[in-house]
């Protein structure tokens, strides 16, 4: 089994060596959110590809001819393409396989033209299936006319050639682990252009470690989930997460971002999930919810901090109605909270990741914040996060965790933010880190200078300000001074000084008496 993992970590290094040398050969032409587009969405490309061939193979298992001899006998032809759909939601012929792209370049009749023709019959093949919706604007960002890649076909078509080869290279073996491994890339580069495409990459990536700890906070006690969901789902990889933990049997989500929709829908596709498992739309959660009333069995988001909304008329939402109040219109952060817990189902468990600013600010989201504590009784933790976590923020943050029908009025607080591993850019948690947090989650028991079980008492008396510190206290006090000691030492330091006067003082009487020797000398002359 270990010879398997180092193997596994080997091939990901490899394709992440591979992948960021193709980022290099466009960085000169584009800024890296573009090239990630342009990277992305040709890995996606091969993905879709190497499925159907993979599906072909299966289909013509027991006949003795190939995808593209199938494809041209009129008998094959229509079942092929009706059972591959019906498998995948899409279809591609042989002509349009990246396989075929690699053998055109290889032979010099690759255009680039043939690429944006293979793409759109990916969509093409959707119109009027049920997996339309799903497969619709997947690669608009890919832009193969764009002047970024060249002035002119040729130059285009060179450019994209040598990225295709580049990705034709990388080497996917052992079944088994392929979507995985190229799964676990995806991953990595959105992780790495989210490092370098400016302030607010934070919004669509959620770093791995603090994805685990959130996936395995909402499935310690249920490891069957029939429906989850994430609200401002960025790139899907909080979603995705879950299914590490849970068999989860549809997911759902919406996110803003056009671009970021987009790789949400690659991402799931490319960890393995049908595109009948899953329902994700485009928009914004707090003024359009698309899910209507669905409630879920977990529900998770790294919502965008303290992002501006529109608090107008909000209060005849149901949503937001029992509150009295709405969150400020500068600060939209307890209205994802309250959008979030009106979709959990009264057995779900909920988990957010927020900036520490909602644990004590007052006026509206004071009020908001009681609610939450005293009529619903719904939080369950407050779990402090160390500082410089996101891409694009240094701020520390904070893990809410929520359920409903608690049996139970106290909150558990954790801090962990002093629990974590110094990288360069920024901070990370370790496997130990989560570890110990899901841990003392679950024990739910004082722990010195790390977890405190708030009972509601302590919470009233703090005027339902939840700052960590009030609850957990981390003080270290200093070690006593021996008086005794730091006279004798000081004495030890005087003694030392007035022996290194005593020494300066006789070296400048001999510089002194040399000096006045050679004047003396010099006036004989």
């Amino acid at each position: 089994m270990a010879a398997t993992h180092v193997t596994q970590a080997q091939q990901q290094a490899e394709l992440q060596k591979r992948l960021w040398a193709i980022a290099n050969d466009l960085r000169g032409n584009m800024d890296a959110s573009e090239f990630r587009n342009y990277i992305l969405g040709l890995i996606f490309y091969r993905f879709l590809s190497d499925r159907v061939s993979e599906v072909a193979e299966s289909l013509l298992a027991n006949d003795d001819v190939s995808f593209a001899e199938a494809y041209k006998d009129p008998d094959f032809k229509n079942d092929l393409r009706a059972e591959i759909i019906q498998e995948l939601g899409y279809f591609l012929q042989p002509d349009s396989l990246f396989s075929t792209m690699v053998q055109n370049i290889q032979v010099g009749e690759f255009d680039i033209e043939q690429l944006q023709s293979a793409i759109n019959e990916i969509q093409d093949s959707t119109l009027g299936q049920t997996s339309e919706q799903d497969f619709r604007g997947l690669f608009e960002d890919l832009d193969l006319s764009s002047s970024r890649l060249g002035n002119t076909v040729a130059q285009r078509s060179d450019l994209i050639a040598k990225v295709i080869l580049n990705l034709s290279d990388i080497s996917f073996k052992e079944k088994d682990i392929k979507i995985d491994v190229l799964g676990d890339a995806y991953e990595y580069l959105i992780g790495q252009f989210a490092a370098t495409a400016g302030k607010k990459a934070g919004e669509f990536y959620t770093p791995q470690q603090v994805s685990k700890l959130l996936a395995r906070l909402v499935t310690l006690t249920n490891k069957e989930l029939k429906a989850v969901y994430d609200p401002a789902m960025g790139s899907g990889s909080l979603l995705l997460r879950l299914g590490d933990y849970a068999k989860i049997g549809k997911y759902y989500g919406q996110e803003i971002n056009g671009t970021t929709y987009n790789l949400a829908r690659m991402n799931l596709l490319m960890h393995g999930v049908n595109y009948t498992r899953f329902e994700l739309f485009q928009g914004d959660t707090l003024e359009d919810d698309k899910v209507g009333n669905m409630q879920f069995d977990a529900v998770v988001a790294n919502p965008p901090y303290s992002a501006k909304w529109n608090p107008d008329g909000k209060l005849d939402d149901e949503r937001f109605r029992e509150y009295g109040k709405t969150a400020p219109k500068s600060k939209a952060d307890f209205a994802f909270v309250e959008h979030m817990l009106y979709h959990l189902n009264d057995q779900g468990t909920m988990a957010v990741v927020l900036p520490h600013g909602v644990l004590f600010r007052g006026a509206a989201e004071g009020t908001i914040r009681q609610h939450i504590i005293e009529k619903k009784n719904a939080l369950d933790a407050v779990i402090g996060l160390p500082a410089n976590l996101f891409y694009g923020t240094s701020i520390p943050t904070a893990v809410l965790v929520f359920k409903k029908n608690r049996t139970t009025n106290d909150i558990l607080f954790i801090d962990a933010s002093n629990d974590f591993e110094k990288a360069k850019n920024q901070n990370s948690l370790t496997d130990a880190n989560v570890d110990k947090i899901v841990a003392a989650y679950q024990e739910r028991k004082g722990v010195d200078k790390y977890a405190h079980v708030a009972s509601r008492k302590e919470i009233e008396e703090n005027d339902y300000n939840l700052n960590i510190p009030r609850y957990v206290d981390t003080f270290e006090p200093e070690e006593p001074i021996d008086l005794d000691a730091v006279f004798k030492e000081l004495a030890e330091v005087d003694e030392q000084i007035d022996k290194s006067w005593a020494e300066f003082n006789e070296m400048r009487k001999q510089l002194v008496w040399t000096d006045q020797a050679d004047k003396g000398d010099s006036n004989d002359k």
